[in-house]
C-alpha cells in the first residue's frame, strides 16, 4: 500500500509510534517558529526546561504580532525574545521585517521537513511541501530544547482539484470552498492534501494562502506537492538547492476524497462571524462596506500584491471606505516600491500598514461602530477586529478591491479583465531584517533582558485523587480561543504577564467569570461542541490554570487547545452522552472521586451536587496520562 505525502514526512521522522491512524506518535522536529503574541511564553517555558540551547536545525523568533508600542510593555516584549534569542541559538526577525509564515515561507520553509509553530497558521508551510503543525508554546520549547513533537496519527483526507479556475476565481475562493463543503470541523483530526490536475496552474503563494485556512477547518495541517512550481518558487528566492521533489504514491489510501470542479467555481464570501459561513459574492450585492484590509499571513504575498495593485491603478477608493494594506514582509514591500505598484495603491487612497500582522489580532484599524468590514484575513471571530459589533466578512484580494471601489460588496468579475501576474524569476533578497544568534562559546555571556512586564509561566501542580469542584462558567458551542483569551492592542501587551492578563479572561462572555473563577480556585468550565477552536495561543490553558480552572468538560474539543490543556494540567474531558450538557448548571457543586484510576482505564464519573451520575470519556494516551498526573508539561519535562 503506497502512501500519502504526509505519511512520507511522517515515516521519515517518526521517534516513536506507527502510521496506525488513531495512534500516538512523536516526531522528529526541524524547524520551529514563534512569534511575539505566543513566543514571550515559549521561551520563558524554555528556559524553565534548563536546556542551554537549541537543538533543532532552525529556530527563528519573529515580531510580527505586538508592534504597536503604544507603552513599554510590547518593546520590553522584543528585547526579552531578542535577547533570548540569541543566548539560546534562535535567529530574530526583526519588527518589520515580515509576518512570521510569509517571511518562513520566503527565506526558510523547506520541502520535506517538519516545522511547528506556537501559532496555528503555521500549516502555511505546507505550500511549500512542509509537515508544517501549529501547536502550543510549551510544545515548541520542548521540540528547540530536542524533544519530540507528540500527536495522534491524523486521518487523510485529499482535495482534488479538476479544471481551471476562471477569472476572478482565487486560491482564497478555494480555500472558502473547502470550508463551505467541510465547515470548521470538517478537518478534525486529519491533514488535508490537496492534489489533481486542478493544482498545476497553482504558485506556492497561492498554495499558501490554500494550506494557511486549512486551520479554519480545524486540520492538523494540510499540503501539497513538492513540483516545478515548488522548484522555481526556492531558485527565485536564491535557496534552489533546497528543492526537493515530494508527491504521494499513485496507490496512497485517503480516509476521505472531495473533488471540486475549478471550472464550475465563483468568487465566494464568508459572513460574520464564521469562516464556514460562505456565499456568492453575488448574493450579497447590497450590503454597503465601511472598510476594507488586505493583507495577513493569508493574502499577502508579492503575488496578492500585484494584482490589487494592478486593479487600483488609476481608480479611487469609493467615498466613506477606510482602505488598509498590509505587505506581508519587507521582500514584498521592497519589491513593490521598485515596480511602481506601491505608488499605485498610495494613489488609490489605500493606508499603507507597516509588514505585520495588524488588523487581523485587533492591533488597530479596527471598523467604526456596527461597521461592515471585508478582509482578505482567515478569521473573522465576533469582536475579534477589536469592535464588539462589527460585522467582517472574508474575501480574495479581488472581491476586497471590488468593495473598496465600489463602497459595497461587489464581484469583481465586473471589473472588467482579470489581472494577470506573473512570478518572479528572482525575488529582492535581503536578510538584514533576521539577526542570528551568538556562537555557542559566547552565549554564556549574554544577558536576558527582563522589563517589568515579564512574569513567570504558571506551573500546576500534582493531580489530587479525588476533586471536588464547582460549574464557574457554562459555555454554548464554536467557543474559540479569541473568546477564552482575546487578543486586541489593549490585550495583547500583557501576555507576559498572566495575573494582569487573567482580567480579560472570556470577558465577553461573562464579565464576571476571572473573578469568580479565582475565588472559587478549583473551578470546571462547560462547553459544547468544537470547543476551542481557532488560535493555537496557550493562554488560552494557562490563564484558565492561573484562575483556578482545574477540568473542561465539553462534548467535543478543537486539537491544539485540547493538547494544551493537558500541557497545563487541567484535565480535558468529554461527555459519554452528549444530552449530559443539559444537566449542568452555573454555580453548581461537582465532585471527581478515584481520578487516578479514571485516568488510567480512560473513563469518570462525575457526581452533581443534585446527586446525578454523569460519565466522562477520558481519553487520553500513556504519555498524556503521565503528564496530567504530574500537573503539566512543564513539571513533567523538568522530571523526566
Amino acid at each position: 500500500m503506497g502512501l500519502t505525502i504526509a505519511e512520507k514526512i511522517i515515516k521519515n521522522h517518526l521517534v516513536q509510534g506507527s502510521l496506525e491512524r488513531g495512534s500516538e506518535i512523536a516526531l522528529r522536529i526541524d524547524q520551529t517558529l514563534t512569534q511575539d503574541a505566543t513566543g514571550t511564553m515559549a521561551y520563558l517555558e524554555f528556559e524553565a526546561m534548563g536546556t542551554p540551547r537549541v537543538k533543532t536545525e532552525l529556530s527563528v523568533a519573529y515580531i510580527d504580532h505586538n508592534t504597536l508600542q503604544c507603552g513599554f510593555e510590547n518593546a520590553d516584549d522584543h528585547a526579552y525574545i531578542r535577547s533570548a534569542a540569541k543566548k539560546f541559538g534562535v535567529r530574530y526577525s526583526t519588527p518589520g521585517n515580515g509576518i512570521c509564515h510569509q517571511v518562513h515561507l520566503e527565506r526558510f520553509g523547506v520541502p520535506g521537513k517538519t516545522l511547528i509553530g506556537s501559532d496555528s497558521h503555521t500549516p502555511t508551510g505546507g505550500g511549500i511541501g512542509m509537515l508544517a503543525i501549529g501547536a502550543g508554546g510549551l510544545d515548541v520549547a520542548v521540540a528547540m530544547g530536542g524533544g519530540a513533537y507528540y500527536i495522534t496519527m491524523p486521518k487523510m483526507y485529499k482535495i482534488e482539484l479538476a479544471g481551471k479556475m476562471p477569472p476572478f476565481v482565487t486560491a482564497k475562493d478555494l480555500a472558502l470552498e473547502a470550508l463551505r463543503l467541510l465547515t470548521v470541523k470538517g478537518g478534525v483530526g486529519a491533514i488535508i492534501e490537496w492534489g489533481g490536475e486542478g493544482i498545476k496552474d497553482l504558485t506556492v503563494p497561492e498554495r499558501a494562502t490554500i494550506t494557511n485556512m486549512g486551520a479554519e477547518l480545524g486540520a492538523t495541517t494540510s499540503i501539497f506537492p513538492s513540483d516545478e512550481k515548488t522548484e522555481a518558487f526556492l531558485k527565485a528566492q536564491g535557496r534552489g538547492e533546497e528543492y526537493t521533489p515530494l508527491c504521494s504514491d499513485e496507490d496512497a489510501v485517503y480516509d476521505k476524497i472531495v473533488k471540486i470542479n475549478l471550472d464550475e467555481m465563483k468568487p465566494l464570501i464568508a459572513c460574520p462571524h464564521m469562516p464556514d459561513r460562505v456565499v456568492a459574492v453575488e448574493s450579497l450585492c447590497d450590503v454597503t462596506v465601511n472598510q476594507v484590509c488586505i493583507g495577513s499571513c493569508t493574502n499577502s504575498s508579492l503575488y496578492d500584491m500585484l494584482k490589487v495593485a494592478a486593479l487600483l491603478k488609476g481608480k479611487t477608493v469609493a467615498p466613506g471606505v477606510s482602505l488598509s494594506i498590509s505587505p506581508g514582509s519587507r521582500q514584498v514591500l521592497s519589491m513593490l516600491i521598485e515596480t511602481g505598484a506601491l505608488n499605485d495603491m498610495v494613489a488609490a487612497g489605500a493606508r499603507i500598514l507597516e509588514c505585520a500582522c495588524g488588523p487581523c489580532i485587533g492591533m488597530g484599524f479596527s471598523p467604526n461602530s456596527g461597521g461592515v468590514s471585508v478582509r482578505t484575513f482567515n478569521r473573522n471571530f465576533e469582536g475579534r477586529s477589536g469592535t464588539a459589533d462589527a460585522k467582517v466578512y472574508l474575501a480574495s484580494p479581488e472581491t476586497a478591491v471590488a468593495c473598496a471601489l465600489t463602497g459595497k460588496i461587489t464581484d469583481p468579475t465586473t471589473l472588467g479583465e482579470a489581472p494577470i501576474v506573473a512570478m518572479p524569476e528572482s525575488f529582492r533578497v535581503d536578510d538584514r531584517g533576521v539577526l542570528l544568534p551568538a556562537a555557542p562559546e559566547e552565549a554564556a555571556e549574554v544577558e536576558i533582558e527582563r522589563g517589568p512586564n515579564i512574569g513567570k509561566c504558571p506551573v500546576g501542580s500534582a493531580l489530587e485523587n479525588e476533586m471536588t469542584a464547582q460549574v464557574v462558567l457554562k459555555v454554548g458551542d464554536d467557543i474559540t480561543t479569541d473568546h477564552i483569551m482575546p487578543a486586541g492592542a489593549k490585550i495583547l501587551p500583557y501576555r507576559s504577564n498572566i495575573p494582569f492578563l487573567s482580567k480579560f479572561c472570556f470577558g465577553a462572555v461573562d464579565p464576571g467569570f476571572a473573578e469568580r473563577a479565582k475565588a472559587t480556585q478549583n473551578g470546571v468550565i462547560v462547553g459544547g461542541q468544537n470547543y476551542g477552536q481557532g488560535s493555537s495561543r496557550e493562554h488560552a490553558a494557562l490563564v484558565p490554570l492561573y484562575l483556578g480552572v482545574r477540568a473542561v468538560i465539553t462534548k467535543s474539543f478543537s486539537r491544539i487547545h485540547r493538547a494544551n490543556l493537558i500541557n497545563a494540567g487541567i484535565l480535558p474531558l468529554t461527555l459519554a452522552d452528549p444530552a449530559d450538557y443539559d444537566k449542568l448548571t452555573l454555580g453548581e457543586g461537582l465532585t471527581l472521586s478515584d481520578l487516578h484510576k479514571g485516568i488510567d482505564e480512560g473513563k469518570l464519573t462525575l457526581i452533581t451536587e443534585k446527586g446525578e451520575e454523569i460519565a466522562l470519556v477520558a481519553d487520553y494516551s500513556e504519555r498524556q496520562k503521565k503528564i496530567l498526573l504530574a500537573g503539566g508539561l512543564l513539571p513533567y519535562t523538568r522530571d523526566n
